[in-house]
């Protein structure tokens, strides 16, 4: 930790800029995509590779993540990183630890519903990363669209002075978003899994034709969802910020309509922009 610290610490003196990239590893295109725009913004890129424990509830297999560490070594080489942070669990969460980070609103709901306890470690680790880096920009991906809101509140509500960037999600050829999990679907979960992309491409279809009330652009998810036979876990309509459930899409107000949903015993999770 001293080591990477120091390394940080030289870059901001020699008034150089610092992009950060925090990933749980596993690594796929979505992740080195955020590696390569971080390059481009900035004169040094740091990557953190950690399966933080304090993100998983009880019922949640910490032990199944899926690890690649010498592969995703190279796949951070070949992005331009120029530092991999990857701890051990004890050196973030010493013997003793006992400090936690809570965002309280834009938590709730959504995923905060579904995985308690899941965004207040996120909130905890990503501070701890800005705080150890002090980054001039952390990137992050929108599929994780309530995490990447939690982030940013902490961000703002703490005074970390990080620009925290949001990049889109990014897909398989057949709109599939790509994800970690990905890994443990079967060839057939897999087709399956289609349902979710191809749902929210169906409500932005129904938006475009005119229709911007929630119960209609959720139903056109839910359809496809039910035509797979993939378990609901929500699918929400909400404002693109502080992520409340609205009635309609209003042409002032930016929406995000988010879907998770179990293919087989595998949770996946994705959203599209509606609006705005």
């Amino acid at each position: 930790m001293a080591e990477v610290q120091a390394w940080a610490a030289d870059l901001r003196r020699a008034g150089r800029r610092l992009a950060l990239v925090p990933t749980m590893g596993f690594l796929h295109e979505g992740h080195l995509s955020l590696m390569r725009e971080g390059r481009k913004r900035a004169d040094g890129v740091a990557t953190s590779i950690f399966v933080n424990p304090t993100q998983f509830g009880p019922k949640e297999d910490l032990s199944r993540y899926p690890k690649d560490f010498e592969g995703d070594l190279a796949k951070c080489g070949s992005a331009g990183v120029d530092v991999v942070f990857a701890p051990e669990a004890s050196t973030m969460y010493p013997p003793g630890y006992e400090t936690y980070v809570e965002v309280t609103d834009v938590s709730q709901g959504l995923c905060g519903e579904r995985r308690p306890g899941h965004f207040r470690g996120v909130a905890t680790i990503v501070t701890r990363l800005l705080c150890m880096f002090r980054p001039d920009v952390a990137l992050f991906g929108e599929k994780d669209y309530q995490q990447l809101q939690v982030i940013k509140a902490l961000n703002r509500d703490l005074h970390l002075g990080v620009e925290i960037l949001g990049m889109p999600t990014v897909r398989e050829p057949d709109g599939l978003a790509m994800s970690s999990r990905n890994a443990y679907l079967s060839s057939e979960d897999r087709k399956r899994a289609l349902a979710i992309s191809r749902g929210l491409g169906a409500a932005q279809a129904l938006y475009r034709s005119g229709t911007s009330e929630a119960s209609a652009l959720t139903e056109a998810v839910r359809r496809e969802l039910r035509a797979a036979d993939l378990r609901e876990d929500y699918v929400e309509l909400v404002d693109a910020e502080r992520l409340k459930p609205v009635a309609s899409v209003q042409p002032s107000q930016p929406a995000r309509l988010l879907v998770a949903a179990f293919c087989g015993t595998t949770r996946l999770i994705d959203n599209q922009p509606i609006g705005g």
